[in-house]
């Protein structure tokens, strides 16, 4: 299936800002310039132009001449949870290998978080994350028995994790991250390739569902060379636009 024409000049447009060719600050061509450049109509134009406003990287619009505001795409809430959408978003291509999962007894700390008896199984796996071929990230991940069992069926390398429990029904409504940095352990050692002690950047995520029950407990560990996370604050509105880069 053919991109439709204004995703191309979206992604084109958002490549040269990512790359420094328009710089924080920029002004881009006109949309007269950018049509004859790309052989394109203004319709498609001014829909590219459009998404990358929405993404935050550029200001304009009203006759206004665009300008580079950020290197860094703001995305939706789901995008903060899918380490696979917000490679694509960011323009990465995404990969995973999925290490190990079972169905355990959690140690305690987890059980808490899931707020689950001590005696009760959670569904615990361990994914190491690839940007461009590359280890990025290493997901420790645990789920309440009920909604992380269909996982233990599932092709875990094929994708994102919540695009498929999404797609099955479970309700994924709230996430509460919590960034911090750790030193890396034999484990991060071996699968992300830094040394034992090396500086990670960690997310502590805790998963809910409509009504507030928990529903995911996840370690995830960076690495600081390779991903990056970017928080945007705006006053008295939307707290956080948050990207992989």
């Amino acid at each position: 299936m053919t991109e439709p024409l204004h995703r191309t000049l979206a992604a084109r447009l958002r490549d040269r800002i990512r790359g420094g060719e328009l710089a924080i600050g920029a002004s881009l061509p006109s949309e007269a310039e950018l049509c004859r450049e790309f052989a394109a109509s203004r319709g498609p134009v001014r829909q590219a132009l459009a998404t990358l406003r929405e993404e935050g990287l550029i200001s304009g619009g009203q006759g206004k001449r665009p300008v580079v505001l950020d290197a860094v795409p703001s995305q939706p809430f789901e995008s903060f949870l899918s380490f696979t959408l917000r490679a694509v978003i960011t323009g990465h291509e995404p990969g995973q290998q999925l290490q190990e999962i079972a169905l355990r007894r959690p140690e305690p700390t987890v059980a808490a978080a899931l707020q689950i008896e001590p005696d009760e199984l959670a569904v615990q796996l361990l994914r190491l994350r690839l940007l461009d071929g590359r280890p990025a990230m290493l997901e420790r991940m645990s789920y309440v028995e009920a909604v992380g069992r269909p996982l233990l069926d599932a092709d875990l390398n094929a994708g994102s994790i919540y695009a498929y429990l999404i797609d099955r029904g479970v309700d994924v409504h709230a996430a509460r991250h919590t960034f911090d940095a750790v030193a890396a352990d034999p484990t991060d050692s071996r699968l992300l390739g830094v040394p034992v002690g090396a500086p990670l950047l960690r997310e502590r995520r805790l998963t809910t569902d409509s009504t507030g029950a928990p529903i995911e407990w996840s370690d995830d560990r960076y690495r600081p060379d390779i991903a990056t996370v970017t928080m945007t604050n705006t006053r008295a509105s939307r707290l956080s636009r948050a990207a992989v880069a």
